[in-house]
């Protein structure tokens, strides 16, 4: 059977979280959504585990899986699957001489390699890979070239894209080939356009956390979802400050500071994967490119928030009449969208040709995105 799955959110333990991240409010905005699996998010910490582990067995119809993001000792993160939370409270006793704050912090850091943290979590059956491993901070690509640098002799179990990534980017680094692609939402705050801004369509043989291990153990990921990559906040190499974006070459030249505040440019995403590829572009699964209702009908709108009253109200209506934000976004005929509201019926119609305009993040700033075209405005290609 098929499933759609978000594993990667965190917890109100997690810095800059929504307090309002409980599992009620999470449960709910994925039934909304239209997701099957919701990654846990910060399993280690005890409290959020055994809130978790009392859902185990209600009738929520929704697996929730458990999982946890951990910073080793060289600030890289790392995305932690388990098949249940037991075997996180065992890994958590693993890690607590390695760690001062895995009891207070929902992504603690880790005094440990990733290497050694991987070991770790292969001996207690998890699967673990590189969190946003392409962005200028905290990640696998930003400090190394190749996996064996961070992991070792240890072997990665798939690699999660980040919003500012699709699956073009990592298709043309040869050495990820065979290694599944996970695109997740990260999110920080239970709202309908966080959770579920990037999912995963499985093929699972059991609706369940041991389902979904042994899914990504056989590689059948379907096809990712999520945002179109120059949305991301760090896809285009910019300054840290004002966001400023440059072409490699002048970042180079200017060492690396701005010329306008002095602040730090950092390399984006779309130029480190440049600097990584090599080999034959692999055949990968689709990437569907999308973009979450509530920030359509804001654009549609000319609002100021997806959470405006005039917002909530449209997206509502095609909630209760339609189904489901995946449903609406990919299965719903225009036809059917439009006796809702036709502005937002013709801006779904150019989302799924992908002809739309988008002015690419950096630096720190997401992206943004137009379905009007006017001149110099940017349109999305692949990498």
């Amino acid at each position: 059977m098929q499933i759609y799955a978000d594993l990667h959110i965190h917890s109100p333990f997690s810095i800059g979280t929504s307090r309002t991240m409980d599992l009620p409010a999470l449960l709910a905005t994925c039934r909304r959504k239209g997701i099957h699996v919701l990654g846990s998010g910060d399993a280690l910490h005890p409290v959020w585990r055994e809130r978790c582990m009392s859902f185990e067995g209600d009738e929520v119809n929704i697996i929730i899986v458990p999982t946890a993001e951990v910073e080793d000792q060289h600030r890289i993160h790392h995305l932690i699957l388990m098949e249940n939370f037991e075997a996180c409270a065992t890994l958590a006793q693993m890690l607590a001489p390695f760690s001062r704050n895995l009891n207070s912090s929902g992504r603690p850091r880790v005094a440990a390699t990733g290497e050694e943290i991987a070991t770790l979590v292969h001996s207690v059956g998890g699967l673990i890979g590189p969190a946003h491993a392409f962005t200028p901070w905290t990640s696998l690509y930003a400090r190394y070239s190749h996996v064996a640098e961070c992991y070792g002799k240890e072997q990665i179990d798939f690699l999660e894209l980040g919003l500012s990534a699709d699956t073009s980017y990592g298709a043309c680094i040869s050495e990820l080939t065979g290694i599944p692609f996970l695109s997740n939402s990260d999110a920080h705050s239970p709202e309908l356009v966080k959770i579920g801004r990037e999912w995963n369509c499985l093929e699972v043989s059991t609706c369940s956390s041991a389902g979904v291990l042994e899914c990504l153990r056989r590689g059948r990921v379907v096809y990712n979802a999520g945002l179109f990559p120059e949305e991301g906040k760090y896809n285009r190499t910019a300054c840290s400050r004002c966001y400023r974006q440059f072409l490699l070459e002048e970042a180079v030249e200017d060492r690396w500071r701005c010329p306008s505040d002095g602040g730090r440019i950092k390399k984006g995403v779309a130029d480190r994967v440049h600097e990584l590829a090599g080999g034959e572009i692999q055949t990968r699964p689709a990437y569907h490119h999308l973009i979450p209702l509530g920030e359509i009908i804001q654009n549609v709108l000319g609002t100021s928030s997806p959470a405006t009253q005039r917002c909530r109200n449209l997206h509502a209506r095609f909630l209760s009449s339609l189904g489901t934000e995946i449903e609406i976004l990919l299965e719903r005929t225009i036809d059917e969208l439009q006796e809702i509201d036709e502005r937002v019926a013709e801006a779904v119609a150019t989302l799924r040709t992908g002809d739309i305009c988008l002015y690419p993040g950096g630096g720190g700033r997401y992206g943004t995105f137009s379905f009007e075209k006017r001149k110099g405005y940017c349109s999305h290609s692949s990498h």
